[in-house]
């Protein structure tokens, strides 16, 4: 699927707390570096891993499910780092437990036509196999940092 530029800004601009499914505490899975970067940025990050439940990441305790965020704290996306094929079990959790969410984001390779177009008509924003911290850096300018051409012109150089 393709997203507009604009439709994943305002997604990450709409999003202040995001329940990260699968995360990883271990500091060599790509879920911790999305996690920590967007952490870094400002995002209420909430943990869930049930193979990881009572322990801390960043400071939070990880969760070992949707239903156990407590109800008084607010979760506006869910971030999905676990296989295609539990994305229905996962989304269909999120939409009894999290009554004030908004998005769904699956991460890359996390693939569900049918539950995307499900959260869609639920009225939520949804996006698929893209990564949240791979798009605020490149919609953002933070991969310009890195030399990476991401079609922004953000100065020019004078002519020659």
């Amino acid at each position: 699927m393709t997203y507009s530029d604009s439709y994943l800004s305002g997604m990450l601009r709409n999003v202040r707390s995001v329940a990260a499914v699968g995360v990883s505490p271990k500091d060599v899975r790509p879920s911790y570096f999305v996690f920590r970067y967007m952490h870094l940025r400002g995002y209420k990050m909430i943990p869930v891993n049930p193979m990881h439940a009572g322990k801390t990441l960043f400071g939070q305790p990880i969760y070992g499910d949707l239903s156990e965020i407590p109800k008084d704290q607010p979760v506006d996306m869910v971030n999905v780092f676990r296989r295609s094929e539990f994305v229905p079990d996962i989304y269909d959790n999120a939409r009894r437990h999290l009554p004030g969410l908004k998005a769904l984001w699956l991460q890359i390779g996390v693939i569900h036509d049918e539950t995307i177009r499900q959260a869609e008509q639920d009225g939520l924003d949804a996006v698929q196999d893209r990564c949240p911290k791979m798009e605020y850096q490149r919609l953002f300018g933070e991969l310009r940092k890195a030399g990476i051409n991401t079609r922004i012109i953000s100065s020019r150089l004078p002519p020659f």
